[in-house]
């Protein structure tokens, strides 16, 4: 039972510590299947990143001296299933941009919920721990940043400029459209 903040805190760090398990196991699979470089990049540094952040709840259970644990996250979960349809449904000309938008939507459940441990630390007299969630909040929020710049620039257009076929009728006649596909590769 949660009566107090501390019972909060040390709930949230389970929790998030689930989070950041199911979404280090997920990046792998974003990362095999996106063709934009510097997409691919993003997310292995990410990747370098969650087991930092790992690291730091981690250190919040130690610093409480409690045993780390998890509790299942279903925000994540339903994060990580969206993901993955992504992933299935997706047809390749807008694979990128689905799959950025995921990664975007699992960054701002992440400054969520660093932001609030790291309140939480504070609150609670955990002051080592609140400089590291605040930390890894930052760093989440930076990486959003970095997402929607390269969004805007490359990912998006390239989705919106690839190829399709569009029918329609004008007058009894069958008119076909094709725009050209831009390469997400960088000459």
């Amino acid at each position: 039972m949660m009566r107090t903040l501390a019972d909060l805190y040390y709930h949230m760090l389970q929790d998030v510590l689930h989070a950041e398990k199911q979404a280090l196991k997920l990046l792998p699979k974003l990362a095999r299947k996106v063709s934009n470089d510097e997409l691919k990049t993003m997310l292995a540094h990410d990747r370098e990143a969650i087991a930092a952040r790992i690291g730091a709840v981690e250190e919040g259970f130690e610093a409480l001296g409690k045993r780390a644990k998890t509790v299942p996250c279903e925000a994540m979960k339903g994060l990580v299933d969206e993901a993955e349809e992504v992933l299935e449904d997706a047809d390749e000309t807008a694979l990128d941009a689905g799959v950025l938008a995921a990664v975007q939507a699992i960054k701002h459940y992440e400054i969520t919920r660093f932001g609030t441990l790291s309140s939480w630390a504070m609150q609670t007299g955990q002051n080592a721990a609140q400089a590291q969630f605040q930390t890894c909040a930052d760093a989440c929020r930076k990486m959003d940043e970095d997402l929607t710049r390269l969004a805007e620039a490359d990912v998006n257009v390239d989705a919106d400029a690839a190829e399709s076929e569009n029918v329609d009728t004008k007058g009894g006649k069958a008119v076909t459209t094709k725009s050209k596909v831009k390469s997400s590769a960088k000459a």
